[in-house]
């Protein structure tokens, strides 16, 4: 299977090749030249396997250039213990017979992105080799919170990496922030941004663009590479996750094999819902796809009219990782839609670039509203759902996975449906304490990691031991640097 760029230019490449390289030369993201098909015969096979196998067999349909034995091998590291707590690695829990929630957060950094960036430095060291290439590699991310933990711990120590995480200084919660600055190995390094997530993710986009300073790193013996989900190999095993939910789902009888079944999924960067898609391309019964946004919400706008438009507020929220207006990842869906078109893409991306906004074809807007809704999900309203599901279910959610809750509601009050719907929970609610005490009614008298045995011992519900080990962990990065500042902030880190 070959890869191409989004918007068009350059040579299709091998998935290792993609892998390696990130981001395409013309500036677009690689993808799939071609889709595989999962038949529905394989699905209620891999339902009587474990995730690891569903994680493999789905992660060797995308990347053909790795052997059967190599997959096998990483997800058995990735998915391993004691990296995961829960034996289903990312189990369903069933709020109701047509509501489940598919628990992403059972990993060491107890969000979603655990289970992309446990795998994606197996897949990323084997790529350097598939294509011969032997400089060091320089990993930088961009990070709204959960992301940045999530590549600290996923590269920590690797072989021939060293990993860079820039943060916005206040759009993190207290315990991502405890989470990225006592990170401990000898290859890693965080620093705060004085700006939103939108310009850390415009420094970072900054410095790949680069072509000057990416070929003093050169001659200094470094690559760059990402961790974000604009790298292809940390938005295929993502796919696997969607397999492995509707496989838990028809072996616990919550589905009949064939019915299709409503994924509703908070995101911001679009990679988390653009997995779900893709699982949905290759043969997985999914009806509709349910984008949920925060007080940011345009994404669910532009699902919702086919306008993108960034010239608008950008807002801090309680749900911080979905605090992003510029969604990178849905470059490789307008791609889709436009039927494959990079000059379509090349063109809307530019006018993104020179003005903020743009709106697609009303074919293009027709194709999107097949399979995709959107909906908004206020404060209030994100704090109101947490206190309401865990009033009436006793379960407890965090902010994101409130946010997408209550989207799931409004779609079913709107529409009048009630499909069997996945909701996609993506982080633990002890990562987000401050908020979620709040909104169980009882203001917060502690602060950073003091605030999950608060949680704790309000809600009775125990904490992932990862996150109980934050108490009396030191900051060892400090640093804060404005946007313009990341470029040195990078070469002071790679000079140590």
């Amino acid at each position: 299977m070959l890869y191409q760029s989004t918007r068009g230019g350059g040579a299709k490449v091998t998935a290792s090749n993609a892998i390696a390289q990130g981001l395409a030369g013309d500036g677009g993201l690689f993808v799939p030249e071609s889709f595989p098909v999962i038949p529905l015969d394989q699905i209620i096979e891999l339902s009587k396997k474990p995730y690891k196998e569903r994680a493999a067999y789905t992660i060797g349909l995308f990347l053909d250039d790795f052997s059967r034995e190599e997959i096998g091998a990483y997800t058995d590291l990735a998915y391993g213990a004691p990296g995961f707590d829960h034996p289903s690695i990312a189990p369903l829990y069933e709020l109701d017979a047509k509501t489940h929630f598919l628990e992403l957060w059972h990993g060491p950094t107890c969000a979603f992105k655990d289970m992309a960036l446990q795998m994606l430095p197996h897949l990323l060291v084997a790529s350097l080799k598939k294509t011969r290439e032997y400089r060091e590699v320089c990993i930088l991310v961009a990070t709204s919170g959960d992301t940045g933990k999530a590549a600290l711990e996923g590269f920590r120590d690797v072989p021939g990496t060293k990993v860079h995480v820039f943060y916005p200084r206040d759009g993190v919660s207290e315990v991502q922030k405890i989470q990225m600055v006592s990170q401990e190995g000898g290859n890693v390094n965080v620093t705060a941004v004085e700006g939103n997530f939108d310009d850390t993710q415009a420094g970072v986009k900054a410095i790949f663009s680069d072509e000057a300073l990416r070929g003093q790193l050169s001659e200094s013996g470094f690559l760059l590479s990402s961790a974000n989900s604009i790298n292809w190999g940390r938005l295929v095993p993502q796919i696997a996750y969607y397999i492995s939910a509707y496989c838990d789902l028809i072996s616990g009888g919550g589905a009949t094999p064939g019915e299709n079944v409503d994924f509703c999924v908070p995101t911001g960067n679009f990679g988390n819902i653009l997995a779900a898609y893709y699982a949905k391309k290759i043969g997985l019964p999914i009806g509709r796809l349910i984008c949920a946004s925060n007080r940011n919400d345009v994404l669910a706008q532009f699902i919702t009219t086919g306008k993108y438009d960034t010239n608008r507020p950008f807002f801090t929220t309680v749900s911080p990782s979905m605090d992003i207006l510029v969604s990178s990842n849905l470059e490789r869906l307008l791609f889709e839609i436009s039927r494959k078109d990079g000059r379509v893409v090349s063109d809307l991306m530019s006018e993104l670039s020179g003005s903020g906004r743009y709106e697609v074809s009303a074919q293009a807007r027709a194709e999107i509203g097949k399979v995709f809704s959107g909906a908004r999900c206020s404060e209030e309203e994100t704090m109101v759902t947490i206190r309401e599901v865990f009033d009436t279910y006793g379960y407890l959610i965090d902010t994101h996975t409130a946010v997408a809750y209550k989207a799931l509601c409004d779609h079913r009050a709107a529409s009048g449906e009630d499909n069997t719907t996945v909701v996609v929970s993506t982080a633990s609610p002890f990562k987000f304490c401050e908020s979620v005490i709040g909104s169980l009614g009882r203001p917060s008298t502690y602060g950073g990691a003091e605030l999950i045995e608060e949680l704790q011992e309000l809600t009775g519900a125990s904490a992932p031991a990862p996150l109980r080990s934050l108490k009396g962990r030191l900051p060892r990065f400090v640093e804060s640097v404005p946007v313009d500042g990341m470029k040195d902030a990078v070469m002071r880190f790679l000079e140590k």
